[in-house]
């Protein structure tokens, strides 16, 4: 499945992998899936960014020098304006233990290097999806706040009407 079959318009994903290589590999490979990508070199540079302009998702490599991906992911998650960017670890590191660290940070998946194209692509895609989802919910939700709440002026309004009209006739 590629992006073209979603919902999207040109969803914009960060890149944040000290190596180059990486960067340049993985900026490829969704730049031909129609996505727009931004990379950083560290996750000074990603937290920097993401200030700037925040992504619709981000790939965050864990092993950085000064900030790791772990601490990085837990800056955005304790950020409001950034809270809600899925974040997918991609990392050498395969020990059950890292994935499991990846998770409680705030990471919504976990790809080990090397990685399968078709992998991180099923990755990309299933995330924006649910995060599409999930912003179609809470706007549903908000209208239909708005709309209980208006339907709730409405019972009142009328409620009042009719009492007015009891009294009305009560007097006549």
């Amino acid at each position: 499945m590629n992006r073209q079959t979603l919902a999207f318009s040109q969803p914009e994903i960060l890149i944040v992998d000290d190596t180059p290589d990486n960067l340049r590999l993985l900026a490829s490979m969704l730049g031909s899936q129609g996505y727009k990508v931004r990379k950083a070199l560290n996750g000074e540079i990603a937290l920097s960014t993401c200030k700037t302009r925040i992504p619709d998702l981000i790939l965050l490599d864990i092993m950085m020098p000064d900030l790791d991906g772990y601490e990085v992911c837990k800056i955005l998650k304790n950020d409001e304006n950034t809270k809600n960017i899925p974040i997918i670890f991609i990392s050498a590191l395969d020990d059950v233990w890292d994935k499991v660290k990846a998770f409680a940070v705030g990471g919504v998946d976990y790809i080990s290097k090397p990685f399968q194209s078709e992998e991180v692509l099923a990755s990309v895609v299933n995330q924006l999806t649910i995060q599409n989802l999930q912003k179609q919910l809470t706007e549903q939700n908000k209208n239909l706040a708005d709309l209980n709440q208006n339907l709730e002026k409405l019972v009142e309004q009328k409620t009042q009407e009719l009492i007015h009209q009891e009294k009305s006739d009560c007097v006549s």
